[in-house]
């Protein structure tokens, strides 16, 4: 799937012919799913998925960057970050070795 982007659609895609559900009930799941993602965490909360990978919010402090072009001082408001940590399963897919057990 090289220089392609999984889509939303993409994703009710898959949930309709694998599951059987119509195309509007795929596309409900699939956002009722996505919604929850992001309510918990805009809440701080952590999601993981299971053989899949963590996504979780950082706050990052306020500090003082660098425009490398002009070498001015340029300061950086503190913010959260979205960071995500695949699990071991994950790792080892992409890396194409056998997909483990063992999880995070």
């Amino acid at each position: 799937m090289a220089g392609k982007t999984l889509t939303r659609a993409d994703l009710s895609e898959a949930v309709h012919r694998q599951i059987g559900l119509s195309r509007s009930e795929s596309a409900d799941l699939v956002k009722s799913m996505l919604d929850m993602m992001s309510e918990h965490l805009v809440d701080g909360q952590t999601v993981k998925l299971s053989s899949f990978g963590t996504f979780m919010v950082r706050s990052k402090n306020g500090r003082v960057g660098r425009n490398p072009k002009t070498g001015e001082e340029v300061p950086i408001t503190p913010r959260r970050v979205l960071v995500f940590r695949p699990s071991q399963v994950m790792k080892n897919v992409i890396n194409g070795l056998e997909g483990g057990s063992e999880e995070e």
